[in-house]
């Protein structure tokens, strides 16, 4: 069994219940149990601005699935849930990135590990920070002083 972390988003229909519903979709997938996932967060979007406010946590998951393996079947959830791919940074009903798995370094076509721009990433670093402040991330530190340098100002915890 291999431990992952799964960064989830959502800004279109309801997407504090799309993040939960998915929650749960992660943990039926085969060989995969949800260990701990964070709060959920309100936050601006990053890159294409013009678009609706995100909700966005950070799930710890214990899988026998490989990397590639947890890529396509998050892939398939996000496909059941309605994703639609229509440029980057697009509004959207579900993202789901892997953000670290193990201690996996990848740099293929498919999947980059640990995700390349995470740490850069309040929307992400926070609710990581939340649930495992020490975790190292790459080269960068540990998730909470990485959160702690980071421009939060775009990042708020939903009750």
């Amino acid at each position: 069994m291999s431990l992952a972390y799964v960064a989830l988003g959502s800004n279109l229909e309801q997407p504090a219940e799309q993040i939960r519903a998915a929650l749960a979709a992660l943990a039926a997938l085969a060989g995969t149990s949800v260990l701990a996932h964070s709060s959920l967060y309100l936050t601006t979007p990053v890159g294409y601005l013009d678009q609706p406010d995100f909700i966005n946590a950070v799930a710890q998951l214990e899988t026998s699935l490989s990397p590639h393996d947890l890529l396509e079947a998050l892939m398939q959830i996000e496909a059941g849930f309605g994703r639609e791919r229509s440029f980057r940074n697009a509004p959207r009903v579900l993202d789901l990135d892997i953000l670290l798995y193990q201690d996996t370094v990848l740099d293929d076509p498919q999947l980059m590990l640990p995700h390349p721009r995470m740490h850069q990433r309040a929307f992400v670093m926070v609710p990581l920070a939340e649930i495992a402040p020490d975790l190292p991330v790459g080269e960068h530190g540990q998730a909470a002083a990485i959160a702690a340098t980071l421009d939060c100002s775009g990042v708020r915890k939903l009750a």
